[in-house]
């Protein structure tokens, strides 16, 4: 770790607050005081220096310790029990929704519901069903018409007063 002060170089030596830690070992009371860092270095260009002045490189393998094995048992639980809490956690999304999609069916009734009030007045669907009835009863009416032979009586007078038109 690298901090954005500077270490201690040897500037602030007199700025210690005289607290010093007992050496743990012969040999840690050996090691001059002012080789041993706590605060960080201000580069990376310092942190190589010091390195040079303990000895260079210290292996990290001797300091590793191995890791436990884990049971494939253990394992297959630990995926087991995060399948169910993402089971869990769909079920109550798809819960979430579900209600969010009742909530939107019923707001359009209800829109449905005021916006025929708005047109209709009181009983709009008592109007409408008055005014389907209706539709049916003159539709019935016009097909009993014998609407061919007007038509072909006012076809020709429709395409002749057309015609004058156009030629104007």
């Amino acid at each position: 770790m690298f901090k954005e002060e500077l270490g201690d170089t040897g500037t602030n030596k007199d700025m210690r607050d005289g607290v010093e830690t007992a050496p743990a070992s012969f040999e840690e009371a050996s090691i001059n005081p002012d080789l041993i860092r706590r605060e960080g270095f201000a580069s990376e260009a310092e942190y190589r220096a010091y390195l040079a002045t303990l000895g260079g490189h210290v292996p990290v393998e001797g300091t590793v310790e191995e890791l436990l094995p884990i049971s494939d048992g253990h394992a297959l639980e630990g995926r087991l029990r995060e399948l169910r809490e993402e089971l869990e956690n769909l079920r109550a999304r798809l819960h979430v929704i579900q209600h969010q999609a009742a909530t939107v069916v019923a707001e359009n009734v209800r829109w449905a519901d005021t916006s025929a009030h708005a047109q209709l007045g009181n009983q709009p669907w008592l109007k409408l069903a008055g005014a389907m009835a209706a539709t049916f009863v003159v539709t019935k009416g016009i097909r009993r018409l014998p609407l061919g032979a007007m038509a072909t009586t006012a076809l020709p007078l429709v395409a002749a007063a057309v015609n004058r038109k156009f030629a104007r």
